[in-house]
Order: structure tokens, then sequence, then C-alpha cells
């Protein structure tokens, strides 16, 4: 998995950047990456993973969340499935930033704060946002700028919202530790169904094992073991949607025990296995 810098290019006669992002997932990259815009993405609907910042979740009936300036996150086309539709809305600060002297805009720059914790929205939020952005997808010119300042003025008005992280991921934690990421994350997206010994990565990133559970968890504020059964939980999640077993998830996601990785998804997802696929089937 890539770990990247991101130029993003306003379109044309805008200040900004609208994606409408409608294909097979197998056409999305997953790359964990950051840039200088904000970041607002609303999935549609259906499954699959957030991580925005320390933060790593999932989502199951669409999502809307807005990431601040210079926040690492990954692709939400992460572990989702067919169909997946997105919108996405990309902005510098300083076009929707106003002088203090503006008090009517005290909760837009609110915003622009909180999204440095990156910001999740309730469904009923993102029912009410969404019919918007379709309807700024179709807009020109001024009226796109005035529609997104519409938009991020009622997300900052709403208190349906919980902060996804409890302190602030500088951008320096990845780009000073780029390469030695970039060989950690691609070799446990090649190996994640096998057994992973921690010594192994230690080695392939020259790093003794306490200087190597030192520099992850300062890096990411998890465990590598976390960070391991994470992944592996976002990938059952994955593979229950896709109509796999429980068993057949377990096994395919590098466990070898059914009541160790039930115990294990129910620690990270808050319920069981067979609850989660009760959920989708709903």
């Amino acid at each position: 998995m890539r770990v990247s810098y991101e130029t993003i290019i306003p379109d044309k006669n805008s200040s900004f950047r609208t994606l409408h992002i409608n294909v097979p997932v197998k056409e999305l990259r997953w790359e964990y990456h950051y840039h200088q815009e904000m970041e607002l993405v609303c999935v549609v609907s259906g499954n699959g993973t957030r991580q925005v910042g320390y933060h790593k979740s999932n989502f199951t009936n669409g999502d809307l969340v807005l990431i601040g300036s210079n926040i690492p996150h990954s692709g939400f086309g992460v572990n989702s499935v067919d169909p997946h539709e997105e919108i996405v809305l990309q902005f510098r600060e300083e076009i929707i930033r106003f002088p203090k002297e503006v008090e009517e805009m005290d909760s837009l720059n609110r915003l622009i704060t909180q999204s440095q914790f990156g910001i999740m929205f309730s469904s009923k939020v993102k029912r009410k946002i969404l019919p918007k952005l379709y309807e700024m997808m179709a807009a020109e010119n001024q009226k796109r700028y005035f529609m997104l300042l519409n938009i991020l003025f009622e997300l900052a008005e709403t208190k349906d919202y919980i902060l996804l992280n409890k302190e602030v991921m500088p951008h320096t934690v990845i780009s000073k530790n780029k390469e030695r990421l970039q060989t950690i994350f691609t070799f446990v997206e090649k190996n994640y169904d096998k057994e992973i010994e921690i010594n192994d990565i230690a080695n392939l990133v020259n790093l003794t094992l306490p200087a190597f559970c030192n520099f992850f968890k300062k890096t990411t504020k998890i465990t590598f073991t976390d960070f391991i059964n994470q992944y592996r939980i976002d990938k059952a999640c994955n593979l229950i949607a896709q109509g796999k077993s429980v068993s057949e998830s377990c096994y395919e996601t590098g466990y070898n025990s059914i009541s160790y990785f039930s115990r294990t998804f129910k620690k990270y997802m808050g319920k069981t296995p067979t609850e989660f696929n009760s959920e989708l089937i709903k």
C-alpha cells in the first residue's frame, strides 16, 4: 500500500474540487495519503472502512465525514463492496475562513478547527445533506461556491456528530516515516491471511523488536498486534458482506480459531460476526 502526498487540482473555473465516484470497487485504490485541502466525504450507501488520522473503524450504511487539512487518511472505498458511490468535496481552508470580525462566521471557523480531529456526522445529517451535494454537482461557477458554504454552515450548526480522534495526527508523522510505513503496510496487505511474526516485520524495516514496537506505537498510537487485528477484522467484514460464512471469513483472514476470531471481532466491532451478518441482511 502506498503512503503519499496528494496534489489537488481545483475544477475548471472553480476554487475547489468535486468528485462523483461511482465505479466498481476494484478500480478504487487504497492509498494512505494527505493533502493541504480539507475534504468532505459522503458515501451514499453501503459498507467499508474509514481511516482518519489515528482512527480506524467500519461503516455499514454509508458515511459522512469531514477531514481537516493535512490529516492523513485512506480512501473510503477500502473493504467496500459494489455498488459503491461517493461524492467528495476538496477545498482549501482559506476559501472558507473569514476574519474573526465577521461574527456570523464563528460556527464555520469552529468547524474548521474541529475538522483536524475528523468529524463523523450521523446518518440523519447525511440524508439531509445528500440532495444538496447532488445539486452542487450540477451547478456552475459562483453558485457552486455559495452552495459549498451553505452545506458547511449546516454541518457547523448541527450537534449530531462525533469526533473521530482525541488528538490531531500531524502529517509529519507520515511524511517522516513514509518509506518504513509503506513497507509495513504493503507487507500486511499481502500477508494478512497468513501467520505474521512481528520479528519478521522488524527485520524487514531493519529494527530490533523493541525498537520496532516502540516505533509503531509512537507513530500510529496502537500496537502492531492491534493493527493486524483491525486490518483482518476489516477484511472479514468485507467477506461477510460479500456473502461468505463466518467460518470462511475467519480462516481467510489469518485466524485459525473461530472462537478467538469471534472474540476479536466483537472487541473491534462491538458485535459478533453473526450479529454483524444479521444486521446486513435486515
